[in-house]
């Protein structure tokens, strides 16, 4: 792995040179479609972005856990988890890059 990591403004920065838009409309159309996702995946609906992936938001039951120092079991509250699925498109695309 190299370690690199994309922000937002490198996001925004990317569109406003892609699209054309200025750099504010840039930063309000990357945080529109950002919250549109993070409103639909609040509402336990499925995200999908063709040639890219799917992302869903998972129920987790309770279950019993151990602690690694004591091994003490405790309980392991039910929780909601994000899941991203790549689509085969991407998978293909990120492994042609790997060769």
């Amino acid at each position: 792995m190299s370690g690199k990591t994309i922000t937002r403004a490198q996001l925004s920065e990317a569109v406003y040179q892609e699209v054309g838009l200025s750099r504010n409309e840039s930063a309000d159309l990357l945080e529109s479609v950002l919250n549109e996702v993070t409103d639909a995946l609040g509402r336990d609906e499925t995200v999908k972005i063709s040639s890219f992936g799917s992302f869903s938001i998972r129920s987790k039951g309770q279950r019993i856990g151990r602690n690694p120092k004591t091994g003490e079991e405790v309980p392991i509250l039910p929780r909601k988890v994000l899941v991203f699925r790549p689509s085969q498109v991407l998978k293909a695309r990120i492994n042609e890059r790997k060769a």
